[in-house]
């Protein structure tokens, strides 16, 4: 009985340890393991990128003034035309006995107007002999007036005549104008890019001119319109060099320039963007009206920066991180190699000891070591850099240490570094991994829940 005490008893102290030792090893935090990627010197270009698509200069809708039947088309797709080249006519029949009609009408009006010039002659003769005789008593007055009266009405008819002649002239015109627009010719030189009508097609110019051709006056210089977001429009200028690319050629690119930033906006979906202009030159015929351009804009350079990846200013460290950085180096302090940024000490300082205060009490670290921004009321905010400050946490001798620096120019993958303490080989940390997995001690902050030590 004595032994099967003992035997019981030396399985639960077993177990007590097995759990202890379990329980130990829940806690103890694994080791953190830093993602970095060294610092640099290079070109760094700052670019704004477009959508935009190919067209003519000038292009010119051809269309007609009459309706009627298309009886002959003489151009094609991409026929090269000349100014005043006759390129499609439209049935003139209709057109022609028209105009044989309104001439009929101005031979008949010429006819009435003889006839009443005529007439006006031989009332004035009557009127005359009728005056004469009357001054001779041989006739009464009243016949006398009734013959002047019938004077002036015959030189009143030979006007009326005379606006019938007129009448007859102005619709021969139209109608002979009318038939000339049966015959549709190029308005200007260049290449026919459309053709909206075929032979025996019948178009209706009623209420507005349709267009049966499209024609681009030179192909030889073209344009691009491009659609730049409102964020990047203040990036650009008139007069700056832009490339693109057409997917027609791949891995060739195009140049041009900025002709014009237009004021006009154009809102798609909420989002307002502008046309920026380019003039390009295509001398061999290669870049097509409608092609889609993918376009460039170098609106900043840099021959030879300090780059630092993206990644490492979007690092923020967690609270391990910060503890084993240490004060010194989470401060960023001159002493953990190279200097803060000239009139940034006071402030580097002022950050780095509010990131120790986090890291001792157990919370996150501000975004970019920036101290917490206090609200109106005295509580804690979000904390965040100065525009153009930025912190860059390096591993130097194997620790974290908090980098204070100024930005630059970026091209989306690297930034340029203008000011600071970060040098060319400098290991950027741009992720890290293991540490607590709340990023917290473990066991919670001191005091347990709620008991958060308050730093001034």
């Amino acid at each position: 009985m004595n032994r099967r005490r003992i035997a019981i008893a030396a399985a639960g102290v077993a177990v007590a340890v097995a759990a202890a030792a379990g329980w130990a090893a829940l806690r103890r935090k694994p080791a953190i393991q830093y993602e970095t990627q060294a610092a640099d010197r290079g070109p760094v270009v700052a670019k704004v990128t477009a959508t935009g698509t190919l067209s003519a200069l000038v292009t010119v809708q051809v269309g007609s003034q009459v309706s009627g039947t298309i009886k002959q088309i003489f151009v094609d797709f991409n026929s090269p035309v000349k100014k005043g080249q006759v390129v499609a006519r439209i049935d003139p029949q209709l057109f022609q006995a028209a105009v044989e009609q309104a001439r009929a009408n101005l031979v008949a009006g010429r006819g009435n107007l003889a006839k009443a010039k005529a007439q006006a002659v031989d009332a004035d003769r009557i009127a005359k002999r009728t005056r004469a005789l009357a001054d001779q008593k041989l006739v009464a007055i009243a016949d006398a007036d009734t013959a002047d009266a019938n004077a002036e009405a015959a030189r009143a008819g030979v006007e009326a005549a005379e606006g019938a002649v007129a009448q007859a002239q102005a619709g021969l015109n139209q109608a002979e104008v009318n038939l000339a627009y049966t015959t549709i010719v190029s308005p200007t030189n260049g290449v026919v890019i459309s053709r909206s009508i075929d032979v025996g097609q019948t178009v209706a110019a009623s209420l507005q001119a349709p267009t049966l051709f499209v024609i681009a006056e030179d192909l030889t210089r073209m344009q691009v319109d491009t659609s730049v977001a409102e964020a990047d429009v203040g990036k650009l200028r008139d007069g700056m060099p832009a490339t693109f690319s057409v997917d027609a050629f791949p891995g060739e690119k195009f140049s041009g320039t900025v002709r014009q930033i237009r004021n006009s906006p154009q809102t798609v979906q909420n989002v307002v963007t502008y046309d920026a202009v380019i003039d390009v030159g295509n001398p061999d015929l290669r870049l097509r009206p409608g092609m889609t351009a993918n376009v460039t804009f170098v609106w900043a350079e840099r021959d030879d920066a300090l780059r630092v990846p993206n990644a490492a200013l979007r690092f923020r460290p967690s609270a391990d991180v910060v503890a084993a950085a240490g004060p010194d180096r989470a401060r960023g302090d001159r002493g953990a190699r190279g200097g803060a940024p000239a009139g940034a000490g006071e402030g580097a300082a002022r950050d780095g000891g509010a990131i120790a205060a986090v890291a001792e009490r157990g919370g996150a670290a501000p975004a970019g070591g920036a101290a917490p921004a206090r609200g109106p009321a005295g509580g804690a905010g979000a904390g965040r850099d100065a525009p153009g400050r930025r912190t860059v946490w390096v591993l130097r001798d194997g620790k974290p240490a908090a980098v204070p620096v100024r930005t630059g120019i970026s091209d989306g993958s690297l930034t340029e570094v203008v000011e600071g303490g970060l040098e060319p080989g400098d290991a950027c940390i741009t992720d890290a991994s293991g540490g607590s997995k709340s990023g917290a001690p473990a066991g919670g902050p001191p005091g347990g829940p709620g008991g958060m030590r308050r730093v001034l």
